[in-house]
């Protein structure tokens, strides 16, 4: 049986992502920060563990948890906008964010990644097209996109130590989605969104470097 670990399960495409693949019988392991949250994944089936990404403890626990596992995938979806505003940007905004989206990255993907190479599998990252640096055409939103531009260098890195133990490594833009964060006028449903990841991972090599993904397959620029 395949196993999946699932980081940020809460919600939106993180809950999604479990949910399609426990329909496909995959063992799922999941995370999120609340107990009831975690619940509801147990409902669906998955091994659920709580976990807030900023607490270095909680990061440091759950590699114990996961210890010898084989995790044919592993997607680490947790992850904040921030302010919606621009300019200069207050130090709890900054904290949240950067701690929320890299700092947790630094931590945990060192990690998932031994993990994953015990299985020859796939490690993704939640990532967003606004983290390009060559295909960026505005400003808006500039502390997420920093957050995102630095999330793909912590990807690239973990490739350069972990792929030639046999991990592929994907930064994931996943759409503009219908959730809390992209808000009710998004382009696409969390379902077709998590169906378009599953489906790029399941196409990409055993031996794939970093690479940049829309949710569809299509490449990004880093």
């Amino acid at each position: 049986m395949s196993t999946a670990l699932i980081i940020g399960a809460s919600r939106g495409i993180g809950h999604e992502i479990v949910r399609q693949y426990r329909q496909d019988g995959w063992r799922v392991i999941a995370t999120a920060r609340k107990a009831q949250d975690c619940e509801a994944l147990k409902q669906l089936g998955a091994e659920a563990h709580q976990l807030d990404v900023t607490d270095v403890e909680g990061c440091a626990g759950l590699g114990w948890k996961l210890d010898d596992e084989k995790l044919d995938v592993a997607i680490l979806n947790a992850g904040v906008y921030g302010p919606r505003h621009d300019g200069f940007p207050a130090q709890a905004d900054f904290d949240s964010v950067m701690h929320t989206n890299v700092l947790a990255a630094m931590r945990l993907l060192p990690i998932l990644a031994p993990l994953v190479a015990n299985a020859h599998g796939k490690l993704a990252v939640l990532s967003s097209h606004m983290g390009s640096l060559s295909e960026r055409s505005n400003p808006s939103g500039s502390l997420y996109r920093a957050s995102k531009a630095a999330l793909n260098s912590v990807l690239i890195d973990t490739a350069l130590v972990h792929g030639p133990q046999g991990v592929s490594c994907v930064a994931f833009h996943p759409g503009w989605v219908r959730t809390d964060m992209g808000g009710e006028g998004a382009d696409i449903s969390p379902e077709e969104s998590a169906a378009g990841i599953r489906a790029t991972l399941a196409s990409l090599p055993p031996t794939q470097q970093a690479v940049f993904r829309n949710y569809d397959g299509k490449p990004i620029a880093w």
